[in-house]
């Protein structure tokens, strides 16, 4: 069985959960706080990054990594196409959400909220929170965008740049951030994601002193 090392509110480490989920592969949760120097982490991956799948004893580390490997599993349930242009596409826009977007806004929120909260134990500071939701307005732009073309963020498959995006957006979701009143396609493109049987698990995770807002768990918002 494989196991991964995981954090429930990272975002990468959701991805890969739903990834397995998604391809039916039994797996073991092992959870590890991203914010502790914690040296069996060390030991798997010397970046102290999750999340970490062990796969024949041996650690895959960084969430590109990891999907890349299991796209090779369950070759009957794809998040690739056929087609090495638009895997090209897919590729761009799961670059985009777990890099771009992380980096300027899921990462400025989960710092300001979990990692003030739990380590520094201090309040969110204002500028920070500011910076990330207007820098959230322009990516739920850029999906709006896309959205408007295409039936999915790549194309016209379900692809590892839709789970990439939403797992994000769930972590986000989670912590009180989405205003989803000026971007439909953007919501009804979340929505059918969330549906999805191999979504909900990650909707029942739940952070001491965090409590998500009601529509959180609601596939119909």
């Amino acid at each position: 069985m494989y196991i991964l090392y995981h954090y429930p509110l990272c975002p990468f480490s959701r991805l890969v959960r739903i990834i397995l989920l998604e391809k039916q592969i039994p797996y073991k949760l092992i959870e590890k706080k991203p914010w502790v120097r914690d040296y069996e982490l060390a030991s798997l991956n010397p970046a102290f990054e999750l999340p970490v799948l062990i796969a024949d004893d041996r650690p895959i580390s960084s969430a590109y990594a990891i999907c890349e490997y299991l796209e090779t599993l369950n070759e009957e349930i794809s998040f690739l196409s056929s087609n090495n242009l638009d895997n090209a596409e897919i590729r761009r826009i799961f670059s985009w959400f777990t890099s771009k977007f992380y980096s300027e806004v899921t990462k400025l929120i989960f710092d300001e909220k979990i990692i003030a909260h739990f380590v520094e134990k201090h309040s969110p500071r204002a500028n920070y929170i500011r910076a990330a939701r207007a820098n959230l307005k322009y990516h739920l732009d850029y999906i709006e965008f896309l959205l408007k073309t295409r039936k999915w963020l790549a194309g016209n498959i379900i692809s590892f740049a839709d789970l990439a995006a939403a797992t994000q957006i769930s972590t986000l979701d989670y912590l009180g951030e989405l205003d989803w009143d000026k971007h439909e396609h953007a919501k009804e493109w979340y929505s059918i994601i969330k549906s999805r049987p191999s979504f909900r698990s990650i909707l029942t995770d739940r952070i001491r002193g965090f409590t998500p807002p009601a529509h959180y768990q609601n596939l119909d918002f």
